[in-house]
């Protein structure tokens, strides 16, 4: 008779890990990259972008890519008609402190350059290599916040350097000026600005002429008076806001009696509606954009702006024109 044999039970499962155990899970391992070790960085994107403009039938096209971790740019730009004619190639060299922008078509160079010495001082310098002029300037920021100071000379100098100082009120300038049969004399030009009642009042003054303005502003209302002296031009801006997406601007100048006015509608950021009336070249407007009107073609819908206007002359409303300008961009 055979002898049965019992079949121990089987073991006991695990305990469940303890919430507070300090013990880490052991990762998965990664993926290996899709590119594999053999084919070093990963390539540099790059960004065209089209723009056409119906009213010169020209095209602009651009080119550009970043590389060394968006340390620089590369940039290429030119332009071309309807026949494939290519004009006005561009290739730049971009980046924090040195830039290099070369016209093929003309063999000439500009060059800029900047770096900084300590916190406070600034050096800037562009140089034309065919016209053989630059300009270098120093820009220190001085001990109180808002206030800074310049000096600038053209290269060769011809002269003294221009200074000028900014403080939070305006900014005031002192160059030396070379007029036909006169001898050298000092300019001062400036702005200086301050807060009256409910608006801010400026002077602007260069050489001989004086501006004069005041800009009162609120959530709804604009009003913008001026004058100039010795002429004693006097012009105002009128700009009303009817809600957020709706505005009204208004501009006449009493001295020539010459006016103009504009009507914006927009709905978000990517569509705008504008039409206006301009009585000194005495046209008539009315434009649309699709994609922000400021923005770049980064931002708007498809990377694409577009703009339509028609103008319509008053003394000849046949020589109506439609136009339109189309700004694209790819990423590649």
């Amino acid at each position: 008779m055979a002898t049965m044999v019992e079949t121990p039970p089987p073991p006991p499962p695990p305990p469940p890990p303890n919430p507070n155990s300090l013990a880490q899970p052991t990762p998965a391992a990664e993926p290996p990259s899709p590119q594999g070790p053999w084919l070093g960085p990963r390539r540099p994107s790059i960004r065209l972008t089209s723009e056409f403009d119906s009213d010169s039938s020209i095209f602009f096209h651009k080119i550009s890519c970043k590389f060394l971790d968006s340390l620089a740019k590369l940039k290429l730009s030119f332009h071309n008609n309807n026949d494939g004619e290519i004009f006005d190639p561009q290739l730049g060299f971009i980046s924090k402190h040195l830039s290099l922008h070369y016209d093929l078509q003309n063999h000439n160079a500009l060059i800029k350059g900047c770096f900084d010495v300590g916190s406070r001082f600034h050096f800037n310098a562009a140089h034309d290599v065919k016209a053989q002029q630059g300009e270098v300037a120093m820009v220190a920021d001085l001990a109180d916040p808002g206030y800074k100071f310049e000096l600038s000379s053209v290269v060769p100098a011809a002269g003294f350097p221009k200074a000028t100082l900014k403080f939070p009120l305006g900014e005031i300038s002192l160059e030396e000026k070379e007029e036909e049969e006169v001898k050298k004399t000092l300019s001062i030009n400036g702005i200086l600005q301050n807060q009256i009642l409910n608006g801010v009042f400026s002077a602007q003054f260069k050489d001989d002429d004086l501006k004069l303005r005041y800009l009162y502003k609120d959530e709804q209302l604009s009003f913008i008076p001026s004058i100039s002296l010795p002429s004693n031009a006097i012009s105002f801006a009128f700009k009303r806001r009817f809600g957020p997406s709706d505005k009204l601007s208004y501009w006449y100048n009493l001295d020539s009696n010459y006016w103009s006015t504009v009507y914006k509608h927009t709905v978000g950021k990517e569509y705008k509606f504008k039409a206006g009336y301009d009585s000194e070249v005495r046209l008539g407007w009315a434009s649309l954009w699709v994609g922000d009107e400021e923005g770049t073609a980064k931002s708007a819908p498809m990377k694409m702006k577009v703009q339509f206007m028609l103008q319509v002359p008053q003394d000849d409303v046949h020589s109506s024109a439609l136009m339109f300008r189309v700004k694209k961009r790819w990423d590649v």
